[in-house]
């Protein structure tokens, strides 16, 4: 696989299992969507080879920032995920952030360092 879309969570946050799993479900459709928009070729591959997802520990909101300045310093689709507060967290509270899907050793620049989930 040459392509993939990673998601880094924050890890300073107590997500149930359950919340985790939507968040991250909403940080790779809307990441995909703007890639389909933005990048069609490396959307179009992506999804072609399976759709590679990563989901890794993204440290703080500072660091989620500071990653997203990162990937869109190299051209990749982001989303920041934040939540509607109806359940677990207060509204506006953002969770993770979307990147890609993009190149492997693109995407790798800006998220190879971090720990998986």
């Amino acid at each position: 696989m040459n392509y993939k879309l990673v998601v880094a969570v924050r890890s300073d946050l107590e997500l149930s299992p359950g919340k985790l799993a939507v968040q991250v479900a909403h940080a790779a459709i809307m990441t995909a969507l703007e890639a389909k928009a933005k990048h069609r070729k490396w959307f179009s591959e992506w999804y072609a080879e399976g759709q590679k997802k990563v989901v890794v520990k993204g440290g703080t909101l500072r660091d989620l920032h500071a990653l997203r300045a990162k990937a869109r310093s190299l051209s990749l689709s982001t989303a920041l995920v934040e939540d509607a507060g109806l359940t677990e967290l207060p509204p506006g509270t953002v969770t993770c952030l979307g990147i890609g899907p993009g190149p492997n050793p693109i995407v790798d620049q800006v998220t190879g360092h971090l720990k998986l989930m």
